[in-house]
C-alpha cells in the first residue's frame, strides 16, 4: 500500500509542477479542486517540491523557480518529474532500436527509463556514460543468475561523476570519440531553436558533443518541459538532430516550430512527422 501511495504522490507532484510551470503559478484551492485531494495533501506536495528546489511557495500557492543556466538538478530530484511522459517517450524510443545494432545512451532520467524498455531487444551493444543506465542492464543479468541469451553487451565509459550520475571529462570523451554508433539516444537539459541542445555542465557538454559526433543517427528523448529551456553550454544544433521524441504535453505552437527545424518529430502517444527511417 505504501508503494502505491508513494507512486500516487509522485504522479500528483509531477502534475502540480507542470501546472505551475505552464501557468506561471497556482493557488492551493485550485489544486485541491483539480486533483480532488485535501488542502493538507496539496500543501505537503508543495513542501516536497519546494525542498527539491523546483517551485517557490508563496502565500496561498506556489510559483516556478527561475533556474540559473548553471543549475543542475540531481538524478533523484529529476526522477520524480514527468513520470508518465518519460514512460511514453521510452516506449516510443525503444521501438526504434534495431536488434544487433550498436547504440549509445547518454545520462539522464529519460534514458534511464528507456534502458528498462531495451532489455528485451536482442544482441544490442550499448555504450553509455550513465551509471544508472548501466546498472539497469547489469541488474537484469544478476536477476537471471548469469548471462542471458541475446543480452546486451554494455560498455560503461570512465570519467568523473556529475550530479545526474553521468560520467564526463577527458576519459569519457576519449572512449566515446574512438567508437561509432548506429543510433544515439540523447537526453538533454534543454532544447531550443536559438541554443540548440544545452546543459548547465561544461564537461558534460563536451562529452555529449563527442556522442553526437560519433553517431550515425541522433535521437533526442526529452519531455515537453525541456523545450525552451537553455543551459549554460550548447553542444549541438537542431540541424544535428535526426528525430526528437517528446510527449503530448508539447504545445501546438512548439510542434510547428520544431517541425520547421527538425526532419523528424515523434509525439509519444500522438503523431509522428518527417522521415523516421533508418537510412
Amino acid at each position: 500500500m505504501s508503494e502505491n501511495q508513494n507512486l500516487l504522490a509522485e504522479q500528483r507532484r509531477a502534475l502540480i509542477l507542470d501546472e505551475v510551470r505552464r501557468r506561471g503559478g497556482v493557488r492551493v484551492n485550485e489544486l485541491t479542486r483539480k486533483l480532488s485531494v485535501s488542502d493538507m495533501t496539496v500543501r505537503r506536495d508543495l513542501d516536497a517540491l519546494a525542498r527539491q528546489g523546483v517551485i517557490e511557495k508563496v502565500h496561498g500557492g506556489a510559483v516556478p523557480v527561475v533556474e540559473a543556466s548553471t543549475h543542475e538538478p540531481g538524478f533523484e530530484a529529476k526522477s520524480t518529474l514527468e513520470l508518465t511522459a518519460k514512460e511514453d517517450i521510452a516506449r516510443a524510443a525503444a521501438a526504434m532500436a534495431v536488434p544487433g545494432s550498436a547504440i549509445a545512451l547518454s545520462g539522464g532520467t529519460t534514458t534511464f527509463a528507456l534502458a528498462q524498455h531495451l532489455l528485451d531487444v536482442p544482441e544490442l551493444t550499448v555504450v553509455t556514460n550513465s551509471v544508472r543506465v548501466a546498472e539497469v542492464f547489469h541488474a537484469a543479468q544478476r536477476s537471471t543468475g548469469g548471462p542471458r541469451a541475446g543480452a546486451a553487451t554494455v560498455v560503461l565509459t570512465g570519467g568523473v561523476r556529475t550530479p545526474s550520475d553521468s560520467l564526463v571529462g577527458p576519459v569519457a570523451d576519449q572512449a566515446i570519440g574512438s567508437l561509432h554508433f548506429d543510433v544515439l539516444f540523447l537526453g538533454v537539459h534543454g532544447i531550443s531553436v536559438e541554443a540548440g541542445l544545452s546543459t548547465p555542465n561544461l564537461a558534460e557538454a563536451e562529452t555529449n558533443r563527442r556522442f553526437v559526433q560519433s553517431a550515425r543517427r541522433v535521437v533526442v528523448v526529452a519531455d515537453h518541459t525541456k523545450w525552451g529551456t537553455v543551459g549554460l553550454s550548447s553542444f549541438a544544433t537542431l540541424e544535428q538532430v535526426d528525430t526528437f521524441i517528446t510527449d503530448s504535453g508539447l504545445s501546438a505552437g512548439a510542434r510547428e516550430e520544431i517541425e520547421e527545424h527538425l526532419p523528424g518529430l515523434v509525439v509519444a502517444g500522438g503523431t509522428a512527422t518527417g522521415d523516421l527511417s533508418e537510412g
